[in-house]
């Protein structure tokens, strides 16, 4: 009697035992087997997310509500054109699709989880839709740690950013240099090189003359055209206004080709023209668009498509 009791108790301890490791196995949902990025990957791996330990696949939620950061729907994908980065994938509400360089596609992998897929929410492939300008071949889909499955567009998977919040967002370029947009062949979107001198529309100065970085371009009314170009910008004047260099008539776009030519200055720098005017930029311009030369001194002026002066006074 003695001896059945003492079994019946090592069976019993043995079952709570077998009972606590599994809750805690539980608790920890596939704890055993998910990657915990944001405690494990170098600084700026994933994001601005830091290293917190955050909860492990199929536990908590998610963004968006998903259970354990579960794929939202893609819906209908498409491809949308943007200046600075080029071509890149949308999904059916406009919202940017990003590549993770720790990924891989080939074959497809997703290393981000957790954390990282809170700040990154995975993008679902059970209803994404090739739309205008997305190839159905280069779709496919990657069982994530969790079982559910994530989409992939050239193998890679494919990812929103929780802080793009609006359609056309993306300030997850470039995020830990690790985070890119993607193209519709899976690649990182990457923006066509602008022409070399080109011409945008400005709302106060109408059409006027960009170098390749999209910076106005200016011309200085005591220089010279004819018979040869002569720039009368020299030492101190130059940090102010740098010279534009030599451009190929075939890299312009808009600009007059009649007189667009280079010539040598006096300290054997060569310099771009138009219609045989030596142009420069304003050291006072900070971005693309800006046109604080205009008019400084009552000497600097835009350039036209034909290299005449925007606004300058008649003589």
């Amino acid at each position: 009697m003695k001896t059945s009791w003492r079994s019946a108790s090592l069976v019993a301890g043995a079952a709570a035992v077998l009972a606590l490791t599994t809750a805690c196995g539980q608790d920890g949902g596939a704890a055993g087997t998910s990657q915990n990025v944001g405690a494990t990957a170098a600084p700026g791996d994933v994001g601005d997310l830091g290293t917190g330990t955050g909860t492990s696949a199929g536990a908590g939620t998610g963004a968006g509500g998903a259970p354990g950061n579960a794929p939202e729907p893609a819906g209908k994908l498409s491809v949308s054109p943007n200046a600075e980065i080029g071509a890149l994938v949308t999904d059916g509400a406009g919202r940017t699709l990003y590549r993770f360089d720790a990924d891989t596609a080939k074959p497809p992998k997703t290393t981000c989880e957790n954390d990282c897929a809170t700040a990154w929410p995975p993008v679902a492939a059970n209803d994404a839709i090739a739309g205008e300008g997305i190839d159905e071949d280069q779709l496919g889909e990657v069982t994530r740690p969790d079982g559910t499955k994530q989409l992939t567009i050239g193998g890679w998977p494919a990812y929103r950013y929780a802080k793009d919040t609006a359609a056309g967002d993306v300030k997850g370029q470039g995020v830990g240099k690790k985070w890119y947009a993607l193209a519709a062949d899976g690649k990182k979107a990457k923006a066509e090189p602008a022409a070399g001198l080109s011409t945008r529309e400005d709302p106060k100065l109408g059409e006027i003359v960009v170098d390749g970085n999209g910076m106005t371009v200016y011309r200085f009314l005591k220089d010279e055209a004819w018979p040869k170009p002569v720039s009368a910008c020299t030492g101190a004047c130059l940090e102010k206004w740098p010279v534009v260099a030599p451009v190929r008539a075939n890299d312009t776009e808009g600009v007059e080709k009649k007189g667009l030519m280079s010539f040598t200055r006096p300290d054997g720098a060569a310099q771009q023209t138009v219609d045989c005017w030596p142009i420069y930029t304003f050291a006072g311009d900070k971005k693309p668009g800006d046109t604080n030369g205009q008019g400084v001194g009552g000497t600097w002026y835009a350039v036209k498509p034909d290299g005449k002066p925007v606004g300058a006074p008649k003589k």
